[in-house]
């Protein structure tokens, strides 16, 4: 259903607007020169939101206002004032009338879809990129940044995956690269000129086509309003500078929802294989524990009777890769399936250090812990 938006203007100019802003969106514009006609236009039609304008004839704003939230059947709708006092008294006064958001005049368009997007959601009449659903699908990551070397280090570091980088020095460049050729999720530098980061948000809040694109931002941690910012303002995120490649890639993963199983999970002939990345931390332990027992019982399903862990890229052990072995072996008896690891002579040694894994026992590859387990 149409999302109707009611705005309450004496000013044509502005009501233009306001058709114009919305025009790519699933949406019915209804209009009102004045208070008085707008509470009839609301009464009949019950719209989504109210822009209504402070000062008009006939009735203004603050009159309209409170008619609106004296009417039990009316007062619930959301309500954005506009107004061309910038005056602290006067946005204190629009603030205890208990609008939703007030915006100040002259405004751009991409100003007041942004702001009545926080409120009612709204859906583009143009189709929307389709988004990736597993880590290895194709993703396409549009970074702005005007640093060349952060650029080219976060190039280098996702160079051996399925991701593609897209790269903007500037908003402008940015909006036309989206507008080109369809992204994903984009990267923002917090440091960009001008405010540099809040403009290009709103302005990919203001396209349909980039309405729902998770927007991360990327700042030093000594930024600390700046990331404060960015959240208030709708960011997904921060990803800190240094980049640390993994954890950009984790933050991207959880904002496009991807499903990072198959990094962690393998079928190789007839063994479940958990890989151990050579990153390995607590989010990916968290990451793996949650997929263990789906995994072992679909494993279980198909016809598999093998479970290996596979340590051999890890070259060191701490109580989170221990714990998550031992749940693992676990979950492989509880599904009854044999279970192996495989380590490298460092892992092996790392893990001596542990009372809880001093009797676990590592094969070299994983053909000699399948030619094994297959005797067992």
């Amino acid at each position: 259903m149409s999302i109707k938006i009611l705005t309450v203007d004496d000013s044509k100019t502005i009501r233009l607007i306001v058709a114009k802003a919305f025009k790519p969106f699933d949406c019915v514009i209804l209009e009102a020169m004045n208070g008085a006609e707008g509470l009839a236009v609301a009464a009949n039609e019950k719209p989504d939101i109210i822009i209504l304008d402070i000062t008009m004839p006939v009735m203004d704003g603050y009159e309209t206002l409170t008619r609106l939230k004296a009417d039990p059947a009316l007062k619930g709708i959301p309500v954005i004032m506009l107004t061309a006092e910038a005056g602290k008294e006067n946005v204190v006064r629009i603030a205890k009338l208990g609008v939703r958001d007030y915006l100040i005049k002259p405004f751009k368009e991409e100003l007041i879809v942004e702001r009545v997007g926080r409120v009612v959601a709204l859906k583009p009449k143009v189709a929307v990129v389709a988004i990736p659903k597993k880590i290895g699908d194709g993703v396409r990551v549009l970074v702005v940044e005007d640093k060349p070397a952060i650029i080219e280090q976060i190039k280098a570091g996702l160079a051996n995956t399925s991701w593609e980088v897209v790269a903007s020095a500037t908003p402008d460049e940015a909006i036309a690269a989206a507008a080109a050729s369809p992204v994903h999720i984009a990267l923002v530098s917090l440091a960009l000129p001008d405010a540099g980061s809040s403009t290009l948000y709103r302005a990919l809040r203001a396209d349909p086509r980039t309405l729902s694109l998770p927007v991360l931002g990327l700042a030093v941690k000594s930024a600390v309003e700046e990331q404060a910012k960015a959240v208030q303002l709708g960011f997904a995120g921060i990803i800190t500078k240094p980049i640390g490649i993994e954890d950009l890639r984790a933050k991207v993963c959880r904002a496009l929802s991807l499903d990072t199983t198959s990094q962690y999970f393998q079928q190789r002939e007839s063994a479940l294989v958990v890989v151990f990345p050579p990153e390995f931390n607590q989010g990916v332990a968290n990451a793996v524990s949650s997929r263990l027992t789906e995994q072992a019982d679909e494993a279980v399903g198909s016809g598999l009777e093998t479970m290996v862990l596979d340590l051999s890229r890890l070259q060191t052990a701490d109580f989170t890769t221990i714990k998550l072995v031992i749940e693992a072996i676990e979950i492989s008896h509880k599904a009854g399936l044999r279970h192996g690891l495989i380590g490298s002579p460092a892992m092996v040694a790392a893990c001596s250090n542990f009372e809880e894994a001093k009797s676990l026992s590592f094969f070299n590859s994983f053909e000699e812990a399948v030619s094994a387990l297959a005797t067992k």
